[in-house]
């Protein structure tokens, strides 16, 4: 699929992409709609727990019912926004977003408010999220030009990993201090903004269009399969990431109940303290590239690896007063790995794959990795049912813990770094 070039787009600026209007107007818009996103995986639990008496399992259902919608949707979703206008969609799903997310402070005041409406409302923003995201990546490139993309990727990736340590810290200090459904309120504020700021763009973009002969989204689903199947990198790279995301899905889907509940920590300190040990991850996107030149980029992975995985066994060990460190630092090691993980093997991806695939392959590799998120929340809740969040805490992190070992099966142990093209 191609779309025609956005008229609207500058010529080169002294002062950096900041100088682009349009271009300041989207990542406002992209940095105030992370920051809401990433402000509901903290706010919503908080909510179910403080207001609602949510079980472990009712709470583990709503971080699954967020990220379910990656798994149902996102294959089509990617498709259709390939032959629409993507501004819009944006826009549509920021306001469809702050509707819903306002609807929990509404039916809080009314007293009407259920743990089966914040299901909704999880499985309704993660929906909107879907769009959003997926239309965003696309409209880049149509709003500027192409030798501008890879530094605008770069400031928006920056501000992406750096709301996962704003929005849970501010729906913490929010939730503290006038309460967790307020939080709720200022998030649905934060797509609101988003929205206005999307609005205002002025470059107009080019309608896409299809050429002939587009063959089945199935055939082409299935071609990137079966390349990423076949592929002793890739596949080792893909299974890792299925393996750990239900560790780390697992136990971030009862951590919230495990440090109200059995760690005894206050609601507002709990947002904090998530905030601070996602701190690793700002940290780890700003040294990726550095790490990987100096060590290796193969090397970098299995040290992302290792980052990611032992240094969880530290969050079950989380209690009140000092026993708090244990949360920030085995958080900031892991939020540090998978920061730098995610980096050198989507940079990775990007040049190793054969362009005609990309598209293809980057779709399959989410979907086997976004599919495991769900049934990691799921998996997490019943443990926690069962053995109560202490327990569900201690097995997720010891699985994700081990989950290194599998980028030890494949050819990684034996580079420095990863291959420029597949064997021939």
């Amino acid at each position: 699929m191609t779309a025609a070039p956005a008229r609207g787009s500058a010529p080169a600026t002294r002062g950096g992409l900041f100088r682009h209007r349009d271009f300041r107007l989207l990542w406002t818009g992209h940095t105030v709609s992370a920051v809401g996103s990433n402000m509901t995986t903290v706010a919503l639990p908080l909510v179910a727990v403080a207001v609602l008496d949510a079980t472990t399992f009712q709470v583990a259902v709503l971080t699954a019912a967020a990220w379910l919608p990656w798994l149902l949707a996102g294959l089509p979703v990617g498709a259709w926004v390939d032959r629409v206008r993507r501004r819009p969609v944006m826009i549509a799903a920021d306001l469809v977003a702050a509707a819903l997310f306002v609807s929990v402070p509404l039916a809080a005041l009314l007293g009407l408010l259920t743990v089966g409406h914040l299901l909704v409302v999880a499985l309704g923003g993660g929906l909107a999220r879907v769009f959003f995201e997926t239309a965003d990546q696309v409209y880049l490139p149509t709003l500027l030009r192409p030798d501008q993309v890879p530094e605008a990727n770069a400031r928006l990736h920056a501000t992406q990993t750096a709301s996962y340590l704003v929005g849970p810290g501010l729906a913490g200090v929010v939730a503290q201090l006038l309460g967790a459904v307020t939080a709720v309120a200022l998030d649905a504020l934060t797509f609101l903004l988003s929205a206005l700021c999307l609005g205002r763009i002025r470059a107009v973009e080019g309608r896409p269009h299809r050429p002939a002969g587009t063959t089945s989204l199935r055939r082409e689903i299935a071609a990137g399969l079966r390349f990423v199947a076949r592929d002793p990198y890739l596949r080792v790279l893909t299974v890792f990431g299925a393996a750990s995301n239900i560790g780390l899905i697992g136990y971030q889907a009862v951590l919230v109940v495990f440090l109200v509940r059995s760690a005894g920590l206050p609601a507002g300190l709990v947002g904090l303290l998530i905030g601070l040990a996602s701190m690793g991850g700002v940290v780890g996107a700003a040294l990726a590239a550095r790490l990987a030149r100096r060590l290796g980029t193969a090397r970098a992975v299995l040290l992302a690896g290792a980052l990611t995985g032992p240094p969880a066994l530290l969050i079950p060990l989380t209690g009140p007063g000092a026993r708090a460190a244990w949360l920030v630092g085995g958080g900031v090691l892991v939020s540090m790995g998978v920061a730098v993980g995610n980096v050198v093997k989507g940079s990775f991806r990007q040049t190793y794959t054969p362009h005609r695939l990309l598209g293809r392959v980057t779709v399959s590799m989410h979907l086997l990795n976004y599919g495991t998120i769900p049934l990691a929340a799921l998996l997490a809740g019943a443990l926690g049912a069962a053995w109560g969040p202490g327990g569900a805490i201690r097995v997720m992190t010891a699985w994700l813990a081990l989950t290194p070992l599998i980028l030890l099966a494949g050819p990684l142990r034996r580079r420095r770094d990863l291959p420029a093209a597949p064997a021939v």
